[in-house]
């Protein structure tokens, strides 16, 4: 996370004195504050989904993950296992609409969409989170069976999309 360009050159120096070289060049995106999301396929079904929970133990939240309709159910093509990793948010507009909803019924707002789309992953009630229009990005491709894992960054997120699932289309690469 960069908030200047004195912190970005600051990592890339710390990182160039770490691998003894310099990349020359980086693949950047926006980050987008949700919660964390490891998605299981097997035979290119969606078969697990998971939170980081404390880094070892997660919750799971197959159910909830299952409403959000930019996630695919079946990959584009049957791999034998998947798992990728990711975040799921609540675009700016759904928490909008959410609170005034919220307002309206005389409930408290949200305070941050964060907040919002973590808690609504870990609703009980699937239909309640269905209604909150959830989304979902994708940045890691933790693991695949069948076939060679990637060897860079962009050929991962090549491969997500693949896959079928949605990446951040403002990423890009950089010098």
């Amino acid at each position: 996370n960069a908030y200047s360009e004195g912190d970005l050159r600051a990592w890339d120096e710390r990182l160039t004195r770490a691998a003894g070289r310099s990349a020359g060049r980086y693949v950047v995106e926006p980050k987008i504050d949700g919660l964390s999301i490891a998605l299981w396929y097997r035979s290119g079904l969606l078969e697990r989904a998971v939170t980081r929970g404390d880094g070892i133990v997660g919750e799971d939240v197959t159910a909830n993950v299952r409403t959000i309709r930019s996630i695919p159910g079946r990959l584009l093509r049957p791999t034998p296992f998947v798992e990728a990793r990711g975040e799921i948010f609540m675009p700016r507009s759904s928490f909008q609409a959410l609170n005034a909803a919220r307002r309206n019924a005389g409930e408290p707002p949200f305070a941050n969409p964060r907040n919002a789309a973590a808690g609504s992953v870990r609703l009980l009630d699937s239909r309640i989170t269905a209604s909150r229009r959830l989304d979902g990005f994708f940045y890691v491709l933790a693991e695949i069976e069948g076939e060679s894992s990637p060897t860079r960054h962009t050929e991962g997120l090549a491969r997500l999309e693949a896959l079928g699932l949605p990446v951040n289309p403002l990423n890009a690469i950089c010098r």
